[in-house]
Order: C-alpha cells, then structure tokens, then sequence
C-alpha cells in the first residue's frame, strides 16, 4: 500500500478553492456587465407627432379637450457622419 503524503491533501484543497474563486469571479463580472451593455445598445429615439386630418383635409378635433388629435410615434435618430468628399478624379 502506498500511503498518500498529508501536503497533497491540503494542496488539492487549496486548488480547488482557486478554481470555485475565479468562477464565483468570473460569473459576477459578467453579471456586472450585463447591464452596462443593455445601457449602450438602447437607440436614441424621440418623440414625433403629427396632427391628423379628417377627409375634408382638415384637422380632427377632440370634443373632450377641443384640441386637435394627435397621432404620436418614437422614431429613432440616426447621427449623420460628416466627411470629406473624394478628391475629383480625371475623367479618360
């Protein structure tokens, strides 16, 4: 019989003490970034309302408050890039 040295025993421990620390580790950083990634992939969008009109063409308006009606839509906004045009290129 071989008899197992008392150093391993406390040296499979103390790895595997290292492996459950960096998991615990690694499973809350990524839940710590989870919500910083949802925060920047939300589009920028704003509000747009435009009054509606009847078949008379003219604009329709709410008996209750005697205020034209509105139809209302979130519209994203798109940034426009600015650049520099391409350089004229010499026509063969």
């Amino acid at each position: 019989m071989v008899s197992q040295h008392p150093c391993n025993q406390s040296n499979h421990k103390f790895k595997g003490m290292i492996v459950k620390n960096l998991l615990a580790l690694l499973l809350v950083s990524a839940f710590a970034m989870s919500p910083v990634a949802a925060e920047e992939k939300k589009p920028e969008t704003k509000k747009i309302c435009v009054d509606l009109q009847g078949k008379d063409g003219k604009p329709v308006i709410d008996p209750k408050t005697k205020k034209p009606k509105q139809d209302c839509k979130e519209v994203k906004v798109r940034k426009k890039h600015e650049g520099t045009k391409p350089e004229d290129v010499k026509k063969k």
